[in-house]
Protein backbone atom coordinates (compact mmCIF):
# COMPACT_ATOMS: atom_id res chain seq x y z
CA UNK A 1 0.00 0.00 0.00
CA UNK A 2 2.79 2.46 1.10
CA UNK A 3 5.02 1.25 -2.26
CA UNK A 4 1.37 2.54 -4.42
CA UNK A 5 1.10 5.83 -2.65
CA UNK A 6 4.79 6.40 -3.66
CA UNK A 7 4.61 5.20 -7.05
CA UNK A 8 1.67 7.61 -7.43
CA UNK A 9 2.88 11.05 -5.98
CA UNK A 10 6.30 10.04 -8.02
CA UNK A 11 3.75 10.19 -11.17
CA UNK A 12 2.20 13.50 -10.48
CA UNK A 13 5.48 15.15 -9.81
CA UNK A 14 7.18 13.93 -12.86
CA UNK A 15 4.27 14.00 -15.44
CA UNK A 16 4.66 18.06 -15.79
CA UNK A 17 8.47 17.80 -16.46
CA UNK A 18 7.97 15.08 -19.22
CA UNK A 19 5.17 17.37 -20.78
CA UNK A 20 7.54 20.85 -20.62
CA UNK A 21 10.15 18.63 -22.39
CA UNK A 22 7.99 17.21 -25.21
CA UNK A 23 6.72 21.09 -25.36
CA UNK A 24 10.91 22.05 -26.04
CA UNK A 25 11.28 19.31 -28.44
CA UNK A 26 8.55 19.92 -30.90
CA UNK A 27 10.16 20.74 -34.15
CA UNK A 28 10.27 24.44 -35.64
CA UNK A 29 8.89 25.42 -38.45
CA UNK A 30 11.79 26.90 -40.89
CA UNK A 31 12.06 27.39 -44.56
CA UNK A 32 15.68 26.71 -46.33
CA UNK A 33 17.91 27.59 -49.26
CA UNK A 34 21.04 26.32 -50.54
CA UNK A 35 23.79 28.67 -50.84
CA UNK A 36 24.31 29.63 -54.92
CA UNK A 37 27.42 30.62 -56.95
CA UNK A 38 27.06 33.83 -58.31
CA UNK A 39 28.97 36.70 -60.06
CA UNK A 40 29.34 39.94 -57.78
CA UNK A 41 31.09 42.65 -57.93
CA UNK A 42 32.94 44.61 -55.83
CA UNK A 43 31.62 48.81 -55.79
CA UNK A 44 33.06 51.52 -53.83
CA UNK A 45 29.96 53.99 -52.78
CA UNK A 46 31.38 57.21 -51.27
CA UNK A 47 30.75 60.83 -50.76
CA UNK A 48 32.98 64.03 -51.55
CA UNK A 49 32.87 67.54 -53.14
CA UNK A 50 33.35 69.30 -55.81
CA UNK A 51 36.17 71.51 -56.92
CA UNK A 52 37.59 73.62 -59.91
CA UNK A 53 40.95 71.72 -61.72
CA UNK A 54 42.46 74.90 -61.77
CA UNK A 55 40.42 78.08 -59.50
CA UNK A 56 42.10 81.25 -58.12
CA UNK A 57 40.55 84.17 -56.27
CA UNK A 58 41.32 87.31 -58.54
CA UNK A 59 43.17 90.01 -56.31
CA UNK A 60 45.25 93.22 -57.32
CA UNK A 61 48.92 93.36 -57.16
CA UNK A 62 48.56 97.06 -56.62
CA UNK A 63 46.16 99.91 -54.67
CA UNK A 64 44.18 102.08 -56.76
CA UNK A 65 40.49 103.02 -57.51
CA UNK A 66 38.19 100.73 -59.69
CA UNK A 67 37.00 102.38 -62.90
CA UNK A 68 35.91 99.54 -64.61
CA UNK A 69 34.42 96.17 -64.47
CA UNK A 70 34.31 94.56 -67.55
CA UNK A 71 32.77 90.83 -66.59
CA UNK A 72 29.48 89.86 -65.26
CA UNK A 73 28.65 87.09 -62.62
CA UNK A 74 28.61 83.37 -64.63
CA UNK A 75 30.59 84.65 -67.48
CA UNK A 76 32.58 82.57 -69.22
CA UNK A 77 36.21 84.43 -70.08
CA UNK A 78 39.34 83.99 -72.25
CA UNK A 79 42.78 83.99 -70.82
CA UNK A 80 43.87 87.68 -70.85
CA UNK A 81 40.87 88.92 -70.92
CA UNK A 82 40.52 92.01 -69.17
CA UNK A 83 38.39 92.37 -65.73
CA UNK A 84 39.07 95.21 -63.73
CA UNK A 85 40.79 97.93 -65.20
CA UNK A 86 42.15 100.86 -62.01
CA UNK A 87 42.79 103.97 -62.48
CA UNK A 88 46.25 104.04 -63.66
CA UNK A 89 46.82 107.79 -65.04
CA UNK A 90 50.24 107.63 -62.23
CA UNK A 91 51.43 104.32 -63.12
CA UNK A 92 51.12 105.78 -67.32
CA UNK A 93 53.02 108.97 -65.84
CA UNK A 94 55.78 107.33 -64.25
CA UNK A 95 56.22 105.23 -67.14
CA UNK A 96 56.61 108.13 -69.41
CA UNK A 97 59.13 109.74 -67.15
CA UNK A 98 61.33 106.58 -67.40
CA UNK A 99 60.89 106.07 -71.22
CA UNK A 100 62.62 109.93 -71.34
CA UNK A 101 64.95 109.16 -68.85
CA UNK A 102 66.28 106.12 -70.79
CA UNK A 103 66.24 108.00 -73.93
CA UNK A 104 68.43 110.69 -72.48
CA UNK A 105 70.69 108.24 -70.98
CA UNK A 106 70.87 106.26 -74.68
CA UNK A 107 71.87 109.58 -76.12
CA UNK A 108 74.30 110.47 -74.09
CA UNK A 109 75.74 107.14 -74.20
CA UNK A 110 76.43 107.23 -78.64
CA UNK A 111 77.50 110.43 -78.26
CA UNK A 112 80.00 109.05 -75.65
CA UNK A 113 80.83 106.43 -78.05
CA UNK A 114 81.32 108.83 -80.65
CA UNK A 115 83.87 110.78 -78.44
CA UNK A 116 86.03 107.82 -77.15
CA UNK A 117 86.60 107.26 -81.13
CA UNK A 118 88.53 110.52 -80.95
CA UNK A 119 90.13 109.52 -78.04
CA UNK A 120 87.96 112.64 -76.25
CA UNK A 121 86.63 110.72 -73.25
CA UNK A 122 88.41 107.95 -71.27
CA UNK A 123 86.55 104.59 -71.32
CA UNK A 124 85.80 104.42 -68.22
CA UNK A 125 83.38 107.33 -68.62
CA UNK A 126 81.31 105.53 -71.47
CA UNK A 127 81.11 102.38 -69.58
CA UNK A 128 79.42 104.83 -66.71
CA UNK A 129 76.87 106.05 -69.26
CA UNK A 130 76.71 102.51 -70.64
CA UNK A 131 75.44 101.36 -66.79
CA UNK A 132 73.14 104.65 -66.54
CA UNK A 133 71.14 103.46 -69.43
CA UNK A 134 71.39 99.70 -68.14
CA UNK A 135 69.67 100.85 -64.96
CA UNK A 136 67.19 103.07 -66.98
CA UNK A 137 66.14 99.97 -69.53
CA UNK A 138 65.33 98.37 -65.64
CA UNK A 139 63.53 101.69 -64.19
CA UNK A 140 61.29 101.11 -67.63
CA UNK A 141 60.73 97.68 -67.22
CA UNK A 142 59.42 98.47 -63.59
CA UNK A 143 57.34 100.80 -64.61
CA UNK A 144 55.48 99.42 -67.44
CA UNK A 145 55.04 96.49 -65.06
CA UNK A 146 53.08 99.09 -62.36
CA UNK A 147 51.24 99.73 -65.30
CA UNK A 148 50.37 96.97 -66.41
CA UNK A 149 49.26 95.47 -63.01
CA UNK A 150 46.56 97.95 -63.10
CA UNK A 151 44.48 95.99 -65.86
CA UNK A 152 43.33 92.69 -63.61
CA UNK A 153 42.90 90.19 -66.50
CA UNK A 154 42.15 86.82 -66.45
CA UNK A 155 45.15 83.93 -65.90
CA UNK A 156 42.96 81.19 -67.65
CA UNK A 157 40.06 80.67 -69.48
CA UNK A 158 37.33 79.64 -67.36
CA UNK A 159 33.89 81.14 -65.24
CA UNK A 160 33.96 83.87 -62.97
CA UNK A 161 32.04 84.21 -59.76
CA UNK A 162 30.14 87.26 -58.09
CA UNK A 163 32.52 90.72 -57.84
CA UNK A 164 33.15 91.83 -54.44
CA UNK A 165 33.67 96.04 -55.61
CA UNK A 166 32.23 98.15 -57.66
CA UNK A 167 33.08 100.77 -60.00
CA UNK A 168 34.58 103.81 -58.02
CA UNK A 169 35.88 101.41 -55.01
CA UNK A 170 39.24 102.28 -53.90
CA UNK A 171 41.02 98.94 -52.82
CA UNK A 172 44.03 97.42 -51.50
CA UNK A 173 46.59 95.11 -53.05
CA UNK A 174 45.59 91.37 -52.16
CA UNK A 175 41.68 92.54 -52.13
CA UNK A 176 39.57 89.61 -53.40
CA UNK A 177 37.88 90.71 -56.49
CA UNK A 178 36.23 87.97 -57.63
CA UNK A 179 36.94 83.88 -58.28
CA UNK A 180 37.71 82.48 -61.54
CA UNK A 181 37.31 78.45 -61.86
CA UNK A 182 38.09 76.62 -64.77
CA UNK A 183 34.97 74.49 -65.52
CA UNK A 184 35.20 72.12 -68.15
CA UNK A 185 36.62 69.12 -65.21
CA UNK A 186 36.04 69.08 -62.16
CA UNK A 187 37.93 66.99 -59.59
CA UNK A 188 35.81 65.28 -56.60
CA UNK A 189 38.13 63.79 -53.70
CA UNK A 190 36.37 61.12 -51.68
CA UNK A 191 38.12 58.18 -49.70
CA UNK A 192 38.60 54.63 -50.14
CA UNK A 193 38.78 51.66 -47.55
CA UNK A 194 42.25 50.30 -47.21
CA UNK A 195 41.05 47.11 -48.17
CA UNK A 196 40.25 48.03 -51.41
CA UNK A 197 43.42 49.64 -52.32
CA UNK A 198 45.25 47.05 -54.06
CA UNK A 199 42.24 47.19 -56.91
CA UNK A 200 42.39 50.93 -57.42
CA UNK A 201 44.21 52.03 -60.83
CA UNK A 202 44.37 55.07 -62.65
CA UNK A 203 41.88 55.28 -65.30
CA UNK A 204 39.05 53.51 -63.98
CA UNK A 205 35.32 54.88 -64.57
CA UNK A 206 33.61 56.65 -61.86
CA UNK A 207 29.94 58.09 -61.91
CA UNK A 208 28.84 60.30 -59.74
CA UNK A 209 25.36 61.77 -58.82
CA UNK A 210 24.10 64.97 -56.90
CA UNK A 211 20.54 66.35 -55.45
CA UNK A 212 21.28 69.63 -57.73
CA UNK A 213 20.29 67.14 -60.71
CA UNK A 214 17.84 64.11 -60.11
CA UNK A 215 18.26 61.54 -62.24
CA UNK A 216 21.38 62.38 -64.00
CA UNK A 217 24.95 60.43 -63.98
CA UNK A 218 28.19 62.28 -64.41
CA UNK A 219 30.67 60.37 -65.39
CA UNK A 220 34.60 60.53 -65.66
CA UNK A 221 37.70 58.54 -64.17
CA UNK A 222 40.03 57.86 -61.15
CA UNK A 223 42.48 59.87 -61.58
CA UNK A 224 45.30 60.67 -58.49
CA UNK A 225 45.72 58.56 -55.57
CA UNK A 226 47.27 59.61 -52.28
CA UNK A 227 50.30 58.26 -51.12
CA UNK A 228 49.20 58.01 -47.60
CA UNK A 229 46.67 55.84 -45.80
CA UNK A 230 44.81 58.09 -42.99
CA UNK A 231 45.79 56.13 -39.79
CA UNK A 232 42.82 57.23 -37.83
CA UNK A 233 39.83 56.23 -40.69
CA UNK A 234 41.94 53.73 -42.27
CA UNK A 235 40.99 54.99 -45.91
CA UNK A 236 42.96 56.25 -48.88
CA UNK A 237 42.04 59.62 -50.38
CA UNK A 238 41.56 59.39 -54.37
CA UNK A 239 40.67 62.49 -56.63
CA UNK A 240 38.44 61.89 -60.03
CA UNK A 241 38.22 64.09 -62.98
CA UNK A 242 33.81 64.49 -63.55
CA UNK A 243 33.36 65.93 -66.93
CA UNK A 244 31.47 69.31 -66.56
CA UNK A 245 31.51 70.48 -70.39
CA UNK A 246 27.69 71.31 -70.40
CA UNK A 247 28.65 74.00 -66.97
CA UNK A 248 26.42 72.75 -64.67
CA UNK A 249 28.23 71.68 -61.56
CA UNK A 250 29.47 74.03 -59.41
CA UNK A 251 32.73 73.83 -57.19
CA UNK A 252 31.62 73.10 -53.62
CA UNK A 253 28.69 70.89 -54.80
CA UNK A 254 27.95 67.76 -52.77
CA UNK A 255 28.13 64.74 -55.02
CA UNK A 256 27.45 60.76 -54.44
CA UNK A 257 30.45 58.63 -56.36
CA UNK A 258 30.19 54.71 -57.07
CA UNK A 259 32.91 52.94 -58.58
CA UNK A 260 32.98 49.73 -59.79
CA UNK A 261 36.43 47.35 -58.97
CA UNK A 262 36.86 43.77 -59.80
CA UNK A 263 34.17 40.73 -60.74
CA UNK A 264 34.30 37.33 -59.67
CA UNK A 265 32.42 34.22 -59.20
CA UNK A 266 30.93 34.25 -55.14
CA UNK A 267 28.85 31.89 -52.97
CA UNK A 268 25.98 34.13 -51.88
CA UNK A 269 22.81 33.38 -49.26
CA UNK A 270 19.91 35.59 -48.72
CA UNK A 271 20.42 38.02 -46.38
CA UNK A 272 18.03 37.85 -44.16
CA UNK A 273 19.73 34.47 -43.30
CA UNK A 274 22.60 35.72 -41.52
CA UNK A 275 22.26 37.33 -38.04
CA UNK A 276 24.18 39.41 -35.76
CA UNK A 277 25.80 39.09 -31.81
CA UNK A 278 27.96 41.20 -31.24
CA UNK A 279 31.19 41.15 -33.56
CA UNK A 280 30.02 37.90 -34.91
CA UNK A 281 28.21 37.45 -37.98
CA UNK A 282 26.24 33.52 -37.81
CA UNK A 283 23.94 31.57 -39.22
CA UNK A 284 22.11 28.46 -39.35
CA UNK A 285 22.19 25.33 -41.29
CA UNK A 286 19.93 22.11 -41.23
CA UNK A 287 21.44 18.93 -40.56
CA UNK A 288 21.13 15.58 -42.26
CA UNK A 289 18.82 14.95 -39.07
CA UNK A 290 16.93 18.13 -39.45
CA UNK A 291 18.59 19.79 -36.38
CA UNK A 292 19.60 23.01 -36.14
CA UNK A 293 23.69 23.48 -36.85
CA UNK A 294 25.11 27.52 -35.74
CA UNK A 295 27.69 28.49 -38.06
CA UNK A 296 30.00 31.72 -37.95
CA UNK A 297 30.74 33.01 -41.49
CA UNK A 298 32.84 36.06 -42.58
CA UNK A 299 30.87 38.23 -44.89
CA UNK A 300 31.83 39.75 -48.48
CA UNK A 301 29.92 41.67 -51.00
CA UNK A 302 26.20 42.40 -49.62
CA UNK A 303 23.20 44.50 -50.74
CA UNK A 304 19.43 44.27 -49.42
CA UNK A 305 18.34 41.30 -50.55
CA UNK A 306 21.67 38.62 -50.82
CA UNK A 307 25.34 38.89 -48.96
CA UNK A 308 28.06 37.21 -50.42
CA UNK A 309 30.24 34.16 -47.75
CA UNK A 310 34.07 34.41 -47.85
CA UNK A 311 34.04 31.43 -45.20
CA UNK A 312 31.59 28.90 -43.11
CA UNK A 313 29.39 27.23 -45.75
CA UNK A 314 29.31 25.58 -48.64
CA UNK A 315 27.29 24.67 -51.60
CA UNK A 316 25.81 21.93 -49.73
CA UNK A 317 24.55 23.36 -46.84
CA UNK A 318 20.97 23.86 -46.52
CA UNK A 319 20.83 27.45 -45.10
CA UNK A 320 17.65 28.10 -42.38
CA UNK A 321 16.57 31.44 -43.63
CA UNK A 322 13.23 31.83 -41.51
CA UNK A 323 12.64 31.66 -37.92
CA UNK A 324 16.54 31.45 -36.58
CA UNK A 325 16.01 34.12 -34.45
CA UNK A 326 14.13 31.60 -32.08
CA UNK A 327 16.99 28.88 -32.94
CA UNK A 328 19.49 27.30 -30.96
CA UNK A 329 21.86 24.35 -32.23
CA UNK A 330 20.53 20.91 -31.70
CA UNK A 331 16.75 22.59 -32.06
CA UNK A 332 14.71 19.67 -34.17
CA UNK A 333 13.45 21.38 -37.68
CA UNK A 334 10.46 21.38 -39.59
CA UNK A 335 11.64 21.89 -43.25
CA UNK A 336 8.34 23.76 -45.09
CA UNK A 337 8.33 23.33 -48.92
CA UNK A 338 8.59 26.87 -50.77
CA UNK A 339 10.40 29.79 -50.06
CA UNK A 340 8.87 32.13 -52.81
CA UNK A 341 7.38 34.11 -50.15
CA UNK A 342 10.76 34.04 -47.57
CA UNK A 343 12.95 35.49 -49.89
CA UNK A 344 13.22 39.43 -51.11
CA UNK A 345 14.86 39.72 -54.47
CA UNK A 346 18.11 41.46 -55.12
CA UNK A 347 20.90 42.68 -57.24
CA UNK A 348 24.17 41.60 -55.45
CA UNK A 349 26.96 44.28 -55.75
CA UNK A 350 29.18 45.33 -53.19
CA UNK A 351 28.62 48.99 -51.52
CA UNK A 352 31.08 50.82 -48.99
CA UNK A 353 30.72 53.86 -47.67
Amino acid sequence: MVMTALAALAWHQLAPVEQQQGREKRPQAVHVVQPEVQTVRDRIEAVGTLRSRVEVVVTSEVTGRIVAIDFTTGQQVEKGQLLVQLDDRQAQADLAVAEARLADAQRQLRRAQQLRNSNSISQAQVDELRTTVNVAEAERQAARVRAANHRIVAPFAGVVGLREFSPGAYIESGDPLTTLDASGEMELTFAVAERFVGQLQSGQPVNSVTSSWPGEVFQGELAELDTRIDPLSRTLKVRALIDNSEGRLRPGQFMSVRLTLRQREALVVPEQAVLLQGDERYLFVATGDNTAERRSVQLGSREPGKVEILSGINTEDRVVITAQDRLSSGDALQILEGTDNAIPASELIRQES
